[in-house]
């Protein structure tokens, strides 16, 4: 099984292929390819090859399956005996992608 760690959105994560995950939202339509060149790592069996920091022509291509936004939270704030109470929403934009190949 070849797995690979990649940053996108100031996250890394560790993929596969066939892979489904959810990365932070991407200026990318439904349907489109899209490419992570950022690869940290490349594992595929007992072979490991560590970039310094990213490893030298890998790249991982996804195909994204759409784009939304997650569920709900609310933000509450409140200062205790002073009256001041603050609920605001927010709904934090994802791209959901599913990994096609690993290259490197």
């Amino acid at each position: 099984m070849k797995h690979a760690i990649i940053v996108t959105g100031g996250k890394q994560y560790r993929v596969a292929e066939g892979d489904v995950i959810f990365v932070e939202k991407l200026d990318v339509a439904a349907g489109e390819s899209v490419k992570f060149d950022q690869v940290l790592a490349v594992i595929d069996g007992d072979s490991v090859n560590v970039g310094k920091p990213v490893v030298e022509g890998a790249s991982v291509t996804a195909n994204v399956v759409k784009n939304g936004k997650s569920a709900k939270i609310r933000v509450y704030k409140m200062k205790p005996k002073k009256g001041y109470r603050r609920t605001q929403g927010h709904r934090q934009p994802y791209t959901k992608v599913q990994i096609e190949t690993i290259n490197g």
